[in-house]
């Protein structure tokens, strides 16, 4: 990988500081966009070594659309126009989220070729709030896992650390990000999948309530389920989190307007009187003294800005949220993956144990016994965060997983007495999935510090249901106080490290 990149690129810059940049006449969108594409020539790499962020680059599709912002860039500045809100920025889109014309395979050998035959709403109110799709995020096969690699697309790798990976589902998105390959991108999450990678990347990740922002029918009736945005900063997050916002016709669960969020952040700049729980074990979750110490750090920081933080305590076994959450795979995802794969090419290993396993629970819990276990988790997390205004917590229990681990006999933690745990499945090291369960609380993952095998840590900033701006208000305090350094200044590791450094207790 090329080394000779400049830190201060205009890839490098906020979509806020684009915004700026292009009203002031410092720089245009196609000078952006030559950027980008510069910069993912240069690092992403090959699917054997490299980053491999990507399913596609639409390199000419793209150049050609930065070329008509910069024309109608030329003309709003002599006009005075306003600039639609995502004028002229890169996006990157996960692959799950269709593009009309073009594939939509989500990694599966068994829907190779299969074409997108509209765009994804997402897809279609980023396109018209004037973002430019530059290029697509790899993800592992039906995102069903935490990793990002897939026999179709290859191992999606870390840019802080190449050995490890950069969590998943949305690995692609937020290696993308990380990296200077994308401004924004597109995410989603069922136990996870916007948060983990986030927190492995040192992005920012939004999982906003159920239904907030429209999905792809009919699995958008999932309950657990929900489409998002990650950036790199809370500000950009919240800028395309409002893009993405507001009821759509397509999908019947969708609700409310349009996203409010950007204009709102700048009236609550203090903390003063927010009172915010701390949990950083989520009950019997084994957190690496690394993960524990950056969400202590994220503590202090909320305290310095004004707020309250209060210990609170869940009653939660990791066993038992897995137990919870393959119940309710098993009843709807389960056979929905067996249909689209039956009779077709082999599933990756990951994919197959998450199918059996989630059979497995349904098997255990009937489906009324699966929304009764929902129920008495929405229940402990509401009496828990009955006295606070919101809820910190890690991202996950361990500080990396390995870029090509399967993960299929279970992962080590850390015990109560600093002990190695084995844990039967490597879901278990995430305290992400409880809150999908609780769907209705919106949560942002924000970068809290660098592990010592190089990886970032994140934490969560979890609200009560439907209160949108609190996550937002506290991950900016977070962000101001302890940024992470980017990929470059951290010094990325190209070399493979040892394996204590990467979490490895996979036994492919």
């Amino acid at each position: 990988m090329s080394t000779a990149v400049s830190t201060t690129s205009l890839c490098d810059l906020s979509a806020a500081q684009m915004r700026v940049g292009y009203l002031s006449g410092d720089f245009t969108p196609s000078e952006v966009m030559a950027s980008t594409l510069a910069r993912i020539r240069d690092v992403n790499g090959d699917r054997a070594t490299g980053i491999n962020a990507f399913t596609e680059v639409l390199d000419d599709e793209a150049t050609s659309q930065a070329a008509t912002a910069t024309e109608r860039l030329h003309a709003a500045r002599r006009r005075g126009d306003r600039l639609p809100p995502l004028f002229g920025i890169p996006v990157a889109t996960k692959e799950k989220h269709a593009l009309a014309g073009r594939t939509l395979e989500q990694g599966l050998a068994a829907h190779r070729g299969r074409i997108a035959d509209a765009d994804h709403p997402i897809v279609a109110r980023i396109r018209a709030a004037g973002g430019i799709i530059h290029a697509r995020t790899t993800s592992p096969e039906f995102s069903c896992a935490t990793v990002t690699h897939s026999p179709m697309w290859g191992v999606t790798r870390n840019p802080y650390n190449l050995a490890a990976s950069p969590g998943g589902s949305s690995g692609g998105a937020g290696a993308a990000l990380a990296a200077g390959m994308a401004t924004l991108a597109t995410a989603s999450d069922i136990a996870g999948s916007t948060r983990i990678p986030a927190g492995f990347t040192g992005t920012v990740g939004y999982k906003a309530p159920y239904g907030r922002i429209p999905g792809a029918p009919p699995l958008s009736a999932d309950t657990y389920r929900g489409d998002g945005p990650m950036a790199r900063t809370v500000d950009d997050t919240a800028l395309l989190a409002d893009v993405m916002s507001g009821h759509h016709h397509s999908d019947h669960f969708s609700w409310g307007g349009s996203g409010q969020l950007a204009g709102t952040l700048d009236a609550h700049t203090s903390l003063d009187g927010v009172r915010v729980g701390i949990s950083i074990t989520l009950g019997d979750f084994g957190v690496h003294p690394d993960v524990a110490s950056a969400t202590l750090r994220a503590a202090e920081a909320l305290r310095q800005r004004g707020a309250e933080v209060v210990d609170v305590t869940l009653p939660w076994r990791s066993d038992g949220i897995r137990e919870t959450i393959f119940a309710h795979f098993g009843h709807l995802l389960a056979p929905a993956m067996r249909a689209e794969t039956a009779g077709g090419p082999p599933v990756a290993a990951y994919t197959e144990q998450f199918m059996r396993d989630a059979e497995a629970a349904a098997q255990r819990l009937s489906h009324l016994d699966s929304v009764a276990a929902d129920a008495r988790l929405q229940a402990q997390l509401a009496s828990a965060m009955a006295d606070v205004d919101a809820l910190l917590c890690p991202v996950s229990a361990v500080t990396s997983l390995a870029a090509d681990g399967n993960y299929l006999h279970g992962i080590e933690v850390v015990g109560p007495d600093a002990t190695p745990v084995h844990l039967q499945h490597y879901w278990q090291a995430h305290l992400t999935s409880p809150f999908n369960v609780a769907n209705r609380c919106p949560i942002l993952a924000v970068p809290a510090g660098i592990a010592t095998d190089g990886v970032p840590i994140g934490v969560q900033l979890v609200g009560k249901p439907l209160d949108e701006v609190m996550p937002f208000r506290l991950g900016r305090a977070v962000e101001d106080a302890l940024g992470v350094p980017s990929w470059r200044e951290a010094q990325v590791r190209d070399s493979a490290p040892s394996e204590t450094e990467v979490r490895r207790v996979d036994a492919q």
